[in-house]
């Protein structure tokens, strides 16, 4: 069992009554790791750490911040082996997903290290004579990033990443499932040399969340907030926000739609849709959780499909490599469940896969889905994906736009002008022409709308996020007034 601590100015501590919580292994419950459960004042000493270190870090050069932040990109690679053991004992991760997690981590570091040369400003042309108008980005202050458990590297890294870019200082909240994880993190931020108080790291008990973020949002120091997460908890931090007046980026569930039209690459489409669906055994906020498939070649289209669903290695995690590790816990399997039964009594056909009792869960495809069923509107958040059979390209936009999420989608056909224009009508933030639904990179401006969220992580588009921009005036000549 791993023990954690949090960091807060530079130190490692625990709670300051010194109480914790433990994370279990999802498949025999054995102990995964123990971490401090904070209290409010733990998490109001971690945004005030934050505030102090603000004028250090802030005053850096660009330079000198791209130094640092290249060094944690490499001290977080250097701990490749402890992230894919932390990440198989406490959320049941395959050592292919916690790989490609510290991979697009340490790229997201590099990219943040990169953009501290490219947050500039603009000369606005003014009616005032004489007058030089500058439109300024200066750091906000003090952000707080809420990172979840699926993607644990990837997204608690971009929670801090670009902010630290731009000149803020961070507190990086734990996820409840996966604070070993996290923590792994936050060392790595210290070794590469960041001052005391730039990064601070907090865990709670799952039953004191919504007390510490609802502290430290309201705290008067805190500038910004991001969290990705699900809709329900996304929509309490918006409205905690709100109250406060604290700009807000949020990331939130999805039920991507994969839509292969008939003149697709059925192979190329097939492969795709095997990725999509079931890394991290679905769950990825991306993770294709429709399959629209023109009835023209839906036949031959499922066939593949399932062949290569069938062939997915299943396993522990912890005793050797897998595609299909543990899912999170066992209420993704009794979810899931329920899902495959609500749609098979509902006329939807069972392809491959079917209910599982442990959380080691198999690749499922449920064909013939209609939004008579749960599964048609429902996010799985699973390995149960379901296929819907439409009769033209407008049935498949239409099914598409069925739902009030608005996160990642595909569109596959051999016509990259039509792909493109069914691309354009659907509704999502992310689409992605022939390729998976599943498609991060650390410079893309990435992000969701309606249900699945507003603002953009990633490059350039980021930097507006987590910075002011302020309008400043130069007056270089006498002004007159009106009197």
């Amino acid at each position: 069992m791993k023990t954690v601590s949090m960091m807060i100015d530079g130190e490692q501590v625990a709670a300051s009554n010194g109480a914790t919580f433990e994370r279990r292994n999802p498949l025999d419950g054995t102990a995964a790791s123990r971490a401090p459960a904070a209290r409010v004042e733990d998490a109001v000493a971690a945004v005030e750490a934050a505030a102090r270190a603000f004028p250090v870090w802030s005053a850096f050069g660009p330079l000198k911040r791209r130094e640092l932040l290249t060094a944690a990109a490499r001290a977080l690679e250097a701990k490749a082996d402890a992230f894919a053991a932390a990440m198989a004992s406490e959320t049941g991760a395959s050592g292919i997903w916690a790989g490609f997690n510290v991979h697009l981590a340490a790229q997201g570091l590099l990219e943040a290290a990169a953009i501290t040369t490219q947050i500039g400003g603009e000369l606005i042309p003014s009616e005032v004579p004489g007058s030089m108008a500058m439109g300024v980005r200066q750091p906000a202050g003090v952000v707080l990033g809420i990172a979840p458990w699926n993607a644990p590297v990837i997204l608690a890294v971009r929670a801090i990443a670009l902010p630290l870019a731009c000149g803020n200082t961070v507190v990086l909240k734990g996820s409840e499932v996966c604070p070993a994880t996290h923590g792994l993190i936050a060392e790595a931020m210290q070794e590469a040399g960041l001052p005391p108080g730039t990064v601070n790291f907090v865990t709670n008990a799952p039953a004191d969340a919504a007390r510490i973020v609802e502290a430290m949002i309201a705290h008067p120091k805190v500038r910004r907030v991001n969290f990705t997460g699900s809709t329900r908890v996304g929509r309490l931090i918006a409205e905690q926000c709100a109250q406060h007046l604290k700009p807000a980026v949020l990331e939130l569930g999805g039920k991507a739609p994969f839509v292969v039209l008939a003149d697709a690459d059925i192979d190329a489409a097939v492969d795709a849709a095997v990725f999509g669906a079931f890394a991290n055994s679905g769950q990825i906020c991306m993770s294709t959780e429709r399959i629209i498939v023109d009835d023209q070649i839906a036949d031959a289209f499922v066939d593949r499909l399932a062949a290569r669903a069938r062939a997915l290695p299943l396993g522990d995690p912890r005793k050797g490599p897998v595609v299909l590790g543990s899912v999170v816990d066992m209420s993704t399997v009794e979810r899931c469940n329920a899902l495959i039964d609500d749609a098979l009594a509902k006329g939807a056909t069972l392809v491959c896969g079917g209910k599982a009792d442990t959380t080691l869960m198999p690749a499922t495809l449920l064909d013939h889905v209609t939004p008579a069923m749960k599964i048609y509107h429902d996010e799985s958040f699973g390995p149960v994906k379901p296929i819907v059979r439409v009769r033209d390209e407008e049935a498949a936009i239409a099914c598409a736009n069925d739902n009030p999420y608005g996160l990642s989608s595909a569109v596959f056909s051999r016509d990259s002008a039509r792909a493109l224009n069914v691309a354009r009508r659907i509704e999502s933030g992310i689409c992605h022409i022939n390729g998976p639904t599943v498609h991060d990179e650390a410079h893309m401006p990435f992000g969701g709308v309606k249900d699945s969220g507003f603002g953009r992580f990633g490059g350039k588009a980021g930097i507006a996020e987590f910075t002011e921009l302020r309008w400043i005036t130069l007056q270089t000549t006498a002004r007159h007034y009106p009197f």
